[in-house]
């Protein structure tokens, strides 16, 4: 099926083919744009510093290019570390997430980024969000969620069973009696902070249902947030943040996104897996059904046909209603956890439609906040594109390998990969293919050629079929020439008049 993405590229590549219009221009200097992704699954904890900045260049991540992104001592900023802005809430949780995506990518990171990861772990085995260097552990602020992705980070990098048993030991050792996890230990439990430490648990290799308090399995703790049958119809299947006395269970998109992925059994990276047949099931709701949790055989299928109706409702992404605002604006997290976890939970076709309106739109949010490049943000959107078969190297005309390598550290090596015209500007064209439709570029260039060749075809067939005879024929086709169009009236051509940003 063609999405409203894919017939834009296939009209943007036919006006490329006609020469009526240009490539995206490199951006040299990215204008400001806030950033809606917070740093980790407790987004409602501490939301990360907005990314913004410049961005410049183009090419694969060969570790050869200036790292104009690189952060350095000079700047505030640990000089192994990813990315520009206040490291407190987020360190650990955007290198871990750097890490992981370019693995997935075989760039192998300079040690210094490894290194630094490796030394935020506190004795005990756990992580914080972020310590400064020499800075003694406490643990009232280590967490969870930062553990869980250095697990994975350091899973995917390999070489690192050590600081990773530590790190698994600490996390059951913070399980809450109900089998749920809280984002700092002593803390009520929260559906966010459940699934990503269930990623770090699937990761190290460890059955959730064998990690267990009191009989209540890492599996219970999920359920618990899981709305069912005993709630509203539309909002069965979704997750809850976190039950409140008083306050009517409501359904939240950003816990509904990051415990798909571990309802699915899954982690980062995400790889494809075997697809199911048709989309995902809802509950199969009758009245008869017990006001019990949702089954875990159930639960990946009911959050992912929750969500799915979600991406369809908001035109193939999700949103968010920042506290304040009136209206809501385009989730880029929330929809980026969704891609992950409906491939993981055997959907990939259901997560086409959102991963292209990423490739689309997701630009600004990786590379355009007030620090420059958002790794966390950015490493993300690699895990993404990756996961739905599209290009990372040319991720709607971005390359996002070599963004994420240049906010960081110089990498000791990376394959000469990746598509070389990739731009750093946002584009319209998705270039690899989509094995969920049969999309490609060479189909996008055949659909190019037909449009110009059609377009040409039909204005010939349409000045012969109305020519005048005689001189007065040729006096109209003179005048059907015109001069060149920029010497044509600035009226016919309205956006000359509107300024270069809105046009």
């Amino acid at each position: 099926m063609l999405t409203a993405a894919r017939l834009g590229a296939a009209a943007l590549t036919g006006a490329l083919l006609a020469g009526t219009a240009a490539a995206p221009a490199l951006a040299d200097t990215a204008s400001p744009a806030p950033s809606s992704a917070a740093p980790s699954s407790a987004a409602s904890d501490a939301a990360a510093p907005d990314a913004s900045g410049s961005a410049s260049g183009s090419g694969s991540a060969s570790g050869t290019g200036t790292a104009s992104g690189s952060p350095s001592a000079s700047s505030g900023v640990p000089a192994g570390l990813y990315g520009k802005g206040d490291p407190q809430y987020d360190g650990v949780w955007r290198q871990s997430l750097a890490l992981i995506a370019l693995q997935q990518e075989k760039v192998e990171p300079a040690d210094a980024a490894v290194r630094w990861l490796l030394d935020q772990q506190c004795e005990d085995g756990g992580w914080p969000s972020y310590r400064a260097g020499g800075a003694p552990c406490t643990p009232a602020t280590e967490d969870t969620n930062a553990t869980s992705l250095a697990v994975q980070a350091l899973t995917a990098l390999g070489g690192h069973q050590q600081p990773v048993a530590r790190a698994t030991d600490w996390l059951r050792a913070h399980q809450n009696p109900d089998g749920s996890w809280a984002y700092n230990p002593g803390s009520p439990g929260d559906a966010n902070s459940t699934a990503v430490v269930l990623n770090g648990l699937l990761a190290a290799g460890l059955d959730p249902a064998g990690v267990a308090v009191g009989g209540r399995s890492g599996w219970d703790g999920l359920a618990s947030f899981q709305l069912g049958c005993a709630d509203a119809a539309d909002q069965r299947g979704a997750f809850l943040y976190q039950p409140a006395a008083g306050v009517p269970a409501a359904a939240d998109t950003i816990a509904s996104a990051q415990s798909l992925l571990a309802a699915a059994g899954g982690h980062l990276p995400v790889t494809a897996t075997d697809r199911r047949d048709g989309p995902p099931k809802a509950l199969a709701c009758d009245g008869g059904q017990a006001a019990g949790p949702v089954a875990h055989a159930d639960s990946a299928e009911a959050d992912a046909a929750w969500l799915t109706g979600r991406l369809a409702a908001g035109g193939g992404h999700l949103t968010a209603t920042t506290p304040g605002a009136d209206t809501a604006t385009p989730d880029y997290n929330s929809t980026a956890w969704t891609v992950l976890g409906l491939v993981a939970a055997g959907h990939p076709a259901e997560a086409a439609d959102a991963a292209d309106w990423l490739a689309g739109n997701a630009y600004p949010w990786a590379a355009q906040g007030k620090n420059g490049i958002d790794p966390a943000a950015t490493a993300t959107l690699v895990l993404t594109a990756r996961a739905a078969k599209l290009d990372p190297y040319n991720f709607g005309g971005a390359n996002l390998v070599q963004l994420l390598a240049d906010s960081g550290p110089k990498p000791k090596s990376a394959p000469a990969a990746g598509d070389p015209q990739a731009t750093r500007a946002p584009g319209s064209a998705i270039t690899e293919p989509d094995e969920n439709s049969g999309f490609s570029a060479g189909w996008l260039i055949g659909v190019g050629l037909l449009v110009g060749v059609g377009a040409g075809l039909l204005l010939s067939l349409n000045r012969r079929r109305h020519k005048p005879a005689g001189a007065a024929g040729a006096a109209e086709d003179a005048a059907a020439e015109g001069p060149d169009t920029e010497e044509r009236p600035a009226q016919d051509h309205p956006e000359q008049g509107r300024p270069e940003r809105d046009r």
